[in-house]
């Protein structure tokens, strides 16, 4: 991964290793959110910043065949949703674009961040995703 890349947008991941989704919990109704919103949208208090669980499973995808223009993914390319394990959140993601005929519902994925496509300014950019994990099946 080319240290240079900047991620899609600030504030989402890290890079790590490991990587990290950046989150959010409302220390009052303790909700966890991703991306983190500025305050809670149930009970309006502040959030505090948490790092996501890095493994989870698939709930639902699509393998897109079509060429996307504006972000320049590889083709096909899956997106989905995961399931995070023990963090009761489920987030929309990419999934490995070598991996994308792989996915399944109900398949343990783990994170990863990697170059895909580019970004709204047009530069290759560094995007999370996640990957089958070996074993598949939970």
């Amino acid at each position: 991964m080319a240290a240079d890349l900047k991620p899609m947008l600030d504030g989402i991941f890290e890079v790590g290793p490991p990587p990290r989704l950046l989150g959010a919990e409302c220390p009052i109704c303790k909700q966890k959110f991703f991306p983190k919103p500025i305050v809670c949208p149930h009970c309006l208090e502040d959030v505090k910043e948490i790092k996501l669980n890095t493994e989870g499973t698939v709930y639902s995808y699509s393998i897109l065949r079509i060429p996307n223009k504006l972000y320049q993914f590889p083709q096909p390319y899956a997106s989905g949703y995961v399931d995070l394990d023990n963090d009761n959140i489920r987030v929309y993601c990419l999934f490995d674009p070598e991996k994308a005929e792989e996915i399944r519902i109900g398949q343990r994925v783990t994170l990863r961040v990697g170059q895909i496509g580019i970004g709204l300014d047009g530069k290759e950019c560094l995007r999370y995703y996640f990957t089958p994990v070996d074993g598949g099946e939970k």
